[in-house]
């Protein structure tokens, strides 16, 4: 699993610079605009909030677990329609920006949620986060399926019969290359963008994502959840994680005299002895490009708790 050095370099290095782009508690997963990009970018994240509202069947006065909550998008979405919250987060930037902002948030491994944490929920949500269960070396050592089966086993415990998941995740996709093809570490960044190679594009995207590798298309979600759930709805979100990478990059690229500071801070690191890393963790094109070309999928499920 990613650990919380690995997610910090990503999410609390740039916390201040994601809130002045996209909010205070601004979304930071695939929106749903379901075909229509006529849609704002918050029209499109409230749109998906109100679906796992409906889906997961969540009322006024109910319980729900957010896990990876992010900046809090979900759980303010909630809280305003009378849902009693609790969210958990890894990073640090986030945890503090979220409670700064009133928001009930845990900084603390997800994976040690048990029943006896915050007792039990009547829905739980996970958008984005199973993203970083499994490390490369995870899977090296062929522990993955292993991983994925513990963690429903998990969230199953937290649910009463009955009970549903809503769960939204990139997973490899149908053009996926072969994990022994891929020689991480070693992909020229300054070549042509459009030149890469799937394997390339792979090596980089793990310098993004440090500490995660994805489970393979939707069954690799699928079938470690059988036994305690079974699957009330799918749908890919390719195109519309595609559009939401669009609508990020605008927003990050708008001029705001904070932010364009901040940036300039981050100008030493350029010439500090980690040049490398950081050229390669904060490039937007891989992240695209791997759901442009089916490398990467991306899957919104909804999960109903059938057995302990």
């Amino acid at each position: 699993m990613a650990d919380q050095q690995e997610l910090d370099a990503h999410y609390t290095t740039m916390d201040r610079i994601f809130r002045l782009s996209l909010g205070e508690k601004g979304g930071y997963s695939g929106a749903r605009f379901d075909g229509d990009f006529s849609l704002t970018l918050e029209q499109a994240q409230e749109r998906k909030h109100k679906f796992i509202m409906d889906h997961c069947h969540i009322k006024p006065g109910h319980k729900v677990l957010d896990i990876g909550c992010g900046w809090g998008a979900f759980i303010d979405y909630l809280n305003r329609h009378g849902v009693s919250t609790t969210g958990v987060v890894l990073a640090k930037g986030q945890a503090d920006a979220c409670r700064k902002n009133g928001l009930n948030v845990h900084h603390m491994d997800s994976k040690k949620i048990t029943p006896e944490t915050f007792g039990k929920f009547d829905a739980v949500c996970a958008m984005g986060s199973p993203e970083h269960l499994c490390s490369v070396e995870e899977f090296r050592a062929g522990k993955q399926e292993e991983i994925y089966r513990t963690y429903f086993k998990q969230v199953s415990d937290l649910l009463p019969i009955g009970g549903r998941f809503y769960c939204q995740t990139m997973v490899f996709g149908p053009n996926m290359v072969k994990f022994e093809d891929i020689k991480f570490g070693q992909t020229n960044v300054w070549k042509n963008r459009k030149s890469y190679s799937g394997e390339e594009l792979m090596d980089l995207v793990c310098d993004v994502f440090p500490g995660s590798w994805l489970p393979y298309g939707k069954e690799g979600m699928i079938e470690p959840a059988k036994g305690h759930f079974k699957l009330i709805h799918e749908d890919s979100g390719r195109l519309d994680y595609i559009e939401t990478i669009h609508r990020w990059t605008a927003a990050f690229n708008k001029f705001d005299l904070e932010k364009y500071l901040l940036y300039a801070s981050l100008l030493p690191k350029l010439f500090s002895s980690d040049f490398r890393k950081w050229v390669r963790r904060y490039q937007i094109a891989p992240n695209l490009q791997v759901f442009e070309r089916q490398i990467f999928e991306h899957h919104r499920m909804v999960f109903e708790k059938v057995n302990d």
